[in-house]
C-alpha cells in the first residue's frame, strides 16, 4: 500500500478548429467587445465531427502517459470525466482504455460536469493509496459546441471543446491532499442540458446566479482544502480554478488575496471545457516552464449540480 499519491504526468488535446469572437457575433446578438468584457474569451476551439469525447480523451491519456514516462501497460485505471457523450451506455471509459493501450485496465466514468476534473483526482489519489491501482489516468473531456447555439449568446459566447489529462502514480509522500467537496441539488437547474421540443440538446444557464454561488461560497472552500493539507493559502504557489470565466476566476482570486502571477487564467484562447477545462490549464501552466517540481497546486472546481470540489496538490 502506498503511503501517498502524486501526479506524474500531465496531457492535453486542443481541437484544430480556432473560432473568434468576430466569428460568432457575425451569428448572434452580442458584439466581440461584448463578450471579452464579459467573459474574458477572445476565442475558443470547436470540435470537428472527427473530435470527439473520446478522440479527444484518448490523445490527452497518450500525451499524459509519455509525460508521466510510463508505457500503457503500466496503467491499471482509466477515469474519464465527461458530461457531453451522445452515447449514454456503455461508458467511454473503456474505449479511452483500449486507444491508449491500457487493454486490462478497469475504466468507468464520472460526471460531475465542471467539477468532474477535481472529484476525480481524488478518487484516482484513493485508488493508488489504497493499492488497488498502480498507475491511473484522469482525463477530463467535454465538447459542449454542439450543445449551443446563436439564440443563447450566455452559453453561445462561453462553451467550448478540449481535454486534459494527468497521470497519477504512487509515492512516498502526500502530494495530493484530500479534496473539500459538496453540492446543492436544490439548484440542479441553474446549469443544465436538456432536449428541446424541437429535438435540440442545449445547453442552458442562470449566469447572475452562477456568478453569485461560486465567487459567495467558493472561496470558503479554498481555505478549506489547503487546511486539510496542512498549508495556508500563503503557501500555494500556483492557483488553477475550473475556467467558467474571467469575470469569476478575478473575483474569487482577489476574495482569496492570491496575487494575479499565481492565477493561471486560460480561458482567453481556450473558453469554458467543463471537466476539461482545469487539466488543459494545468498543462498549459506545465508547458510554459515556469513550475519547478513539487510546488503547491490549489485546483477549485464548481459548477453544474450545483456541484463543487477543491484539493491541494504536488506539481510533477
Amino acid at each position: 500500500m502506498n503511503r501517498g499519491s502524486r501526479i506524474a504526468g500531465v496531457g492535453s488535446y486542443r481541437p484544430v478548429r480556432r473560432v473568434s469572437n468576430d466569428e460568432l457575433a457575425a451569428t448572434t446578438t452580442v458584439s466581440a467587445q461584448w463578450i471579452v468584457e464579459r467573459t474574458g474569451i477572445s476565442a475558443r476551439r470547436y470540435a470537428g465531427d472527427d473530435e470527439t469525447v473520446v478522440s479527444m480523451a484518448t490523445a490527452a491519456s497518450i500525451a499524459a502517459v509519455k509525460a508521466a514516462d510510463l508505457v500503457p501497460d503500466d496503467i491499471d485505471l482509466v477515469i474519464l470525466a465527461t458530461s457531453t457523450r451522445e452515447q449514454l451506455a456503455p461508458a467511454g471509459a473503456p474505449q479511452v482504455a483500449t486507444g491508449l493501450g491500457a487493454r486490462g485496465a478497469g475504466a468507468f466514468d464520472l460526471n460531475a460536469v465542471c467539477a468532474g476534473f477535481t472529484f476525480g483526482l481524488s478518487m484516482a489519489s484513493a485508488a493508488v493509496r489504497t493499492g488497488q491501482a498502480r498507475n491511473v489516468v484522469l482525463v477530463g473531456s467535454d465538447k459542449l459546441s454542439p450543445m449551443i447555439g446563436p439564440e443563447l449568446p450566455d452559453t453561445y459566447a462561453i462553451f467550448a471543446d478540449g481535454a486534459g489529462a494527468v497521470v497519477v502514480t504512487g509515492a512516498d509522500h502526500e502530494g495530493i491532499g484530500q479534496a473539500v467537496w459538496g453540492s446543492d441539488g436544490s439548484r440542479h437547474d441553474v446549469i443544465e442540458s436538456r432536449t428541446r421540443e424541437d429535438g435540440a440538446l442545449r445547453a442552458t444557464m442562470d449566469g447572475p446566479i452562477v456568478y453569485r454561488w461560486a465567487t459567495g461560497e467558493m472561496p470558503a472552500v479554498a481555505h478549506a482544502a489547503c487546511e486539510r493539507f496542512g498549508v495556508t493559502l500563503a503557501d500555494i504557489d500556483w492557483f488553477v480554478p475550473h475556467q467558467a470565466n474571467r469575470r469569476i476566476i478575478t473575483t474569487i482570486s482577489r476574495a482569496l488575496k492570491v496575487p494575479a502571477d499565481k492565477v493561471v487564467d486560460d480561458i482567453g484562447e481556450t473558453g469554458n471545457t467543463s471537466s476539461a477545462s482545469i487539466p488543459l490549464a494545468l498543462s498549459a501552466l506545465r508547458d510554459s516552464g515556469r513550475t519547478e517540481p513539487g510546488q503547491l497546486v490549489l485546483f477549485l472546481g464548481f459548477g453544474s449540480g450545483l456541484s463543487h470540489a477543491g484539493l491541494v496538490a504536488r506539481m510533477c
